[in-house]
């Protein structure tokens, strides 16, 4: 919801000028006329990254298209990425979809002064989003040149930003860079020295192209399969981009020290104790059914200090998992956030099938340091395995399953440390539901980087997207764990759009808010918690809050404040209760016909009593039959 404004504006814009001719530059490309070509080519107001400790902010200025000679990058397509030979970087976006896009800047804005920094960088910079350290007092990112992925921090006191020298990254397969527990040192993934020119594609294909058709029992889920490998070229040319040096960077003197070796490395993940990494890298026959993220893999432990590598599983290829199944065998490792170095997964025990009955579906296992032991069982989970939030200290965790039979969402208390300790359900709700969904934690961070809940005199929060029959009103509750009962700090005005980001310094009293309406546009604002008050509505805030705006962005597109959106409802001839948001041009009159554009996406559902529940923002909706 950040960036409404502008596919507001343009969709009803459009619909008002289809009528009118396009126009064609001196390059001949058509571009529609004014006032959408102006309001297409106003610049995104920035947008807010908070620091983990809650005091900075980096104001991230976002590109909202890239330029043409980007799109038009030559690229390949390898295994579900898309890799461009020239840079050397990902032609598409990490999870597959859209465009790579560069920032076009940052500043560093110091949440209690409101002073603004400027993060300098030179002409023609190509940044990615960036990674702040635990202690919030520098930041790295990438940066795209036309021959290459380098790697640069930024110091959150000054602006400053320099270029490590002698790294060039490989983002490839992702896990590109990331802090090391809470020392000054950065883990990434580099382009291995020496490595040669690229394998090239002969003139005559020496074989014909190849798609699978694998025989024998087992499904397999088209969703991977999106461009997939098809001749051993590809393999040759996959492994030559995807393989990658892992290195440290010592930020503050630059030195840069390869770990490990060369190899065709997936998903990396350092450790909170800043030693132990895990390391996954993939191995041969690569599939032509499925992309990397399903190849056959080693999973390992590399200990930084003295080198050594602990092999933790070797997985087979998973191209035969159910639609909507898990692979079996271990899947789904991570450490655990609240000690040094234990390493946390999941197995299943319904053969990965939801079709299967079994009385526990998943069970889950850790191994600590230095991972030469038995692993030691901890839960077994009656639905699927889907994610494991730790509190500061001890064992205690929120574990939430999901029933894919029923499209349902458990979320539990356990204790993995005391584990005659009975356990407790705290949600037990449709994935579907929007109007009754509790919110999701809050979540803090450890000195060490690794994400935890943040627990206060025995209470969580919760912070939702607050669906109600007229659309989305976010907010969030102080949660206590010994009762379940619920307090409503904050609530988004029903005639505003504002959503809680965070806590000023930690400050559980001053909560920062990313605040918008259909004639103001998004800004950071710090709300202070105040009295009581003594009457409120169902559902509202129970105590006052004092507004101050952080940020102070203008209207990048004055001209869309003039788009009306409304909620339309209606009822299918099967009974059911359906809804779509109606956006009509600038000066529109009731009544009057003009063209538009219609946007449809269709979605199952469990149950037809949610199916129309309504989600997203109106602001003064009007229902019609």
């Amino acid at each position: 919801m950040l960036h409404t404004w502008r596919p507001i504006g343009l969709a009803a814009l459009l619909a008002g000028t289809l009528a009118q001719p396009l126009h064609a530059n001196e390059s001949g490309y058509l571009q529609p006329p004014e006032p959408l070509l102006g309001v297409m080519r106003a610049p995104l107001n920035p947008v807010p990254a908070l620091d983990p400790t809650g005091t900075r902010a980096l104001l991230l200025q976002q590109s909202q298209y890239p330029p043409i000679e980007r799109v038009a990058e030559p690229y390949l397509k390898l295994a579900g990425v898309r890799v461009e030979p020239r840079t050397r970087h990902r032609h598409d976006r990490s999870n597959g979809y859209g465009i790579r896009v560069c920032l076009d800047g940052m500043t560093v804005l110091e949440l209690e002064s409101g002073r603004e920094t400027p993060v300098r960088l030179p002409e023609g910079a190509c940044p990615g989003t960036p990674r702040w350290s635990p202690d919030g007092t520098r930041f790295a990112f990438d940066n795209t040149t036309g021959d290459g992925v380098e790697l640069w921090v930024g110091e959150a006191a000054t602006g400053v930003a320099r270029r490590i020298e002698g790294v060039r990254l490989n983002p490839i397969l992702d896990s590109t860079l990331q802090w090391l527990g809470d020392t000054p040192r950065l883990l990434v993934k580099t382009v291995p020295a020496g490595q040669g020119p690229a394998p090239q594609r002969a003139p005559v294909p020496p074989g014909p192209e190849i798609k699978e058709a694998i025989a024998g029992k087992g499904e397999s889920s088209t969703y991977e399969a999106r461009d997939t490998l098809s001749s051993p070229e590809d393999e040759a040319l996959f492994d030559y981009y995807a393989t990658a040096q892992l290195a440290t960077v010592d930020v503050a003197g630059g030195t840069v020290t390869p770990v490990g070796r060369p190899g065709v490395i997936g998903n990396v993940d350092a450790a909170p104790d800043g030693r132990h990494v895990l390391v996954e890298t993939l191995r041969r026959p690569y599939s032509y059914v499925t992309t990397w993220t399903r190849f056959a893999r080693d999973v390992e432990v590399l200990d930084l200090a003295d080198g050594r590598v602990r092999t933790i599983a070797s997985l087979p290829v998973a191209d035969r998992v159910p639609v909507r199944g898990v692979p079996t065998g271990p899947r789904s490792h991570h450490w655990r956030a609240n000690q040094p170095a234990t390493l946390v997964w999941v197995e299943a025990l319904d053969g990965g099938d939801w079709r299967n009955e079994a009385p526990h579906r998943d069970r889950v296992l850790t191994l600590a340091a230095p991972f030469t032991g038995k692993p030691r069982e901890v839960l077994r989970l009656k639905q699927r395995f889907a994610g494991l939030q730790w509190f500061a200290e001890g064992g205690r965790a929120l574990v939430t399953e999901m029933d894919a039979n029923r499209n349902w969402m458990t979320t539990t208390l356990v204790d993995v440390d005391r584990p005659r300790q009975p356990h407790r359900v705290l949600v037990d709700i449709s994935m579907e539901e929007r109007y009754a969904h509790p919110g999701r934690p809050v979540m803090r961070r450890l000195p060490n980087g690794r994400a935890v809940l943040l627990e206060e005199n025995g209470h969580l929060y919760l912070a939702g997207d607050g669906g109600t029959p007229a659309g989305d009103r976010p907010f969030l509750d102080r949660y206590e764990l010994a009762t379940g009962r619920t307090t409503r700090l904050f609530r988004s005005a029903p005639d505003a759009y504002e959503t809680f980001e965070g806590f000023l310094g930690g400050d559980t009293t001053r909560l920062l808010t990313w605040h918008q309406s259909p004639a103001d546009p998004p800004n950071l604002y710090l709300r202070t918690l105040g009295a009581p008050l003594p009457a409120a509505a169902e559902g509202e805030a129970v105590v006052a809050t004092e507004a101050t705006a952080l940020t102070r962005f203008p209207d990048p597109t004055p001209l869309a404040r003039g788009v009306k959106k409304r909620l339309v409802t209606y009822r299918r001839k099967d009974g059911v209760e359906l809804s779509f948001t109606l956006y009509t041009p600038p000066g529109y009159q009731e009544g009057t016909r003009v063209p538009a554009i219609l946007y449809a996406y269709p979605r199952d559902y469990a149950d037809p009593s949610r199916a129309g529940q309504v989600s997203g923002l109106y602001v003064q909706a009007r229902s019609a039959r």
